[in-house]
Parts: structure tokens; sequence; C-alpha cells
């Protein structure tokens, strides 16, 4: 590979980061929102590289030029160095950051997947009179298995995530946790039992109480919930935190 190539393919690494942290949401398909000016001043350092590297490279060719008998010697080994032609390969993630991101991890991740461990409360404080009463899935989970008081017992709760398909009964909400980047995702799982079936991988928001199985308050408990109603809604901009629902999630039928 060239050098002038080198530059060029350095450049456009540099521009597919800018594009998809810079001008665009779409570096939040892959790493938290923390991690986007890591990805801007990674991609602004390849563009500077690729352009000094251009730079340089026209430079020893005027000196080439300029001196026969350097070129003779060594015209032919400056064409031919660098990087291996495999390196070509490097272009298909590039235009593929550039034309065509790859999607969000979604349902077909979470169903090959068990749920993630909820860590342990020492207590809990008393749950706000609200109906129905917005809850993340750690948090709703957290509830139905260590919460002693039953504070879930008898509540309309309302929580949002993706659907995610298990088997003939019942299906999963499902919510995506990335700690640094898509590679160590784990998911949320809150098993729904009734209500309407919407595609895989649709975003949803639901409203239902607890489905009584093992006891309240104890590890026999279900993560489960008898949805009263099922909504679909739009994706939010970073689906990889297992957050409180929209304020526009809230109202709707099913």
């Amino acid at each position: 590979m060239k050098r002038s190539y080198q530059a060029a393919l350095l450049v456009l690494c540099g521009l597919g980061l800018l594009h998809i942290s810079l001008g665009t949401d779409l570096c939040l398909r892959y790493v938290k929102e923390s991690m986007r000016p890591l990805l801007i001043a990674s991609g602004v350092v390849l563009v500077l590289l690729g352009i000094a590297g251009a730079l340089l490279d026209r430079k020893g060719r005027r000196r080439d030029a300029e001196g026969k008998g350097h070129q003779h010697g060594h015209g032919h080994g400056h064409d031919h160095s660098g990087m291996p032609r495999v390196a070509w390969l490097l272009l298909l993630p590039v235009l593929s950051l550039l034309f065509y991101a790859p999607p969000a991890l979604g349902a077909y991740t979470a169903s090959r997947q068990p749920a993630k461990p909820v860590g342990g409360a020492s207590a809990f404080a008393p749950l706000p009179a609200t109906s129905p009463l917005p809850m993340t899935l750690s948090d709703f989970t957290r509830r139905v298995r260590q919460d002693r008081t039953r504070a879930v017992k008898g509540r309309t709760v309302l929580m949002t995530g993706i659907v995610t398909p298990r088997g003939k009964d019942g299906w999963d909400l499902t919510r995506i946790i990335i700690n640094c980047c898509a590679a160590d995702a784990q998911s949320v799982k809150v098993r729904i039992y009734g209500g309407p079936v919407l595609p895989t991988d649709t975003w949803v928001s639901v409203t239902g109480s607890w489905h009584p199985s093992g006891t309240l308050g104890t590890g026999s408990a279900q993560v489960a919930l008898d949805a009263g109603t099922v909504t679909k809604v739009p994706r939010p901009i970073n689906g990889y935190q297992d957050a409180l629902p929209l304020p526009t999630a809230r109202s709707g039928g099913s």
C-alpha cells in the first residue's frame, strides 16, 4: 500500500469516527455517552495524522524528483513501502461507519444471554403514590425479590424496554446495559404475561402489576408482570441505560 493511500485511509477512519460521534448520535449504539469525547478526539487525531502523512509523502516525492540518483536508488522502494495489502480490509468498517452503520444491540443479543444479576439493597424507601408508578427494570427486580415490605403488591407499574421473544409462554421486556461499549453488554429482563405482543425489537411501554408466582420479597418470586397495556414508543437516544420511562411514554393505549 502506497503511503498516499495509507494517509487517505487514516483520513477516512477519522471521518468515520467523527461522523458517528460528532455529526450524529450513531456512536451511542456502541458506546456510552461518556465515551463520545474520546471518539471525537480519536477522529480528529486520525484525520490530522492522515493529512500530515500526505504532506510528508508529497515532500518525499519532490525530493526524489530533484535528485535523480536518489530516485534511481530508492524510488521503487518508496512506492511499495508501508503497510501490507491486507490493510485494505480496514476500508470495509470505515465505509460501514460512513454509509451504513450497524444497528444497535437488541432482542437477538438479549435472547442469547441470561439476565444481568441485580445488586442488593440494604433498605427500600417508600414508593410514591403515583399510578401507574414509573420504574426501571432493575428496581422492579429488586423490589420483587428483596423488598420484604412487598411494596409492589397490587401496584400498577410502568416500564419501558424492547420486546424479546420467549417461546410460547409470554415474552420479555428487556433493557440492554453497557458499562463501556457494546462488547460488555448485559441485559435486564422482566417476563410479560398477557397484553398484545408487538414485533420483536419494538420499543414499548408496559403497564401492569406483579404476576403472582413465588413468594414476593424473596428469591423465589418470579420477576414478571401481568400486562394491562402495551404501547409502542420511540427508541430513546441512548437506549443502553436502564432508565425510567420517558414522560411522553406515560400516556397512550394498548
